[in-house]
């Protein structure tokens, strides 16, 4: 029962260690003033996500996909399948990046 248990923590361990550095950029093709956090209440990346906005003083709007119809149809536009997704002005980050969430703040002039 004992290896069991480490195992699902290896895994789970395993996953959280390469979906945190897996962020990918896009371009959505939808231009806009906004920054826009899909996000979920229970990530804890999504938290990881609004913390880093919060000690930037980007201000943003965010959609609960579980929660949200009009979030979940724009999430599922841009491609979601995880959270958090990061719109900032067309430029689309999925997944937890603090250096990609930087460089698309940066390219977009808002940091």
């Amino acid at each position: 029962m004992l290896k069991k248990i480490i195992m699902v923590l290896a895994v789970v361990f395993a996953f959280q260690y390469f979906y945190a550095g897996s962020a990918t950029v896009k371009e959505s093709g939808v231009k806009h003033d906004n920054v826009v956090l899909y996000a979920t209440s229970w990530c804890g990346y999504c938290k990881k996500t609004r913390a880093f906005l919060a000690e930037n003083d980007i201000q943003y709007t965010e959609y609960d996909v579980e929660n949200s119809e009009e979030g979940r149809q724009q999430f599922e536009a841009l491609g979601g399948n995880g959270v958090p997704v990061l719109d900032i002005r067309g430029t689309v980050v999925h997944g937890f990046s603090i250096k990609k969430f930087t460089e698309a703040l940066k390219q977009n002039k808002l940091m």
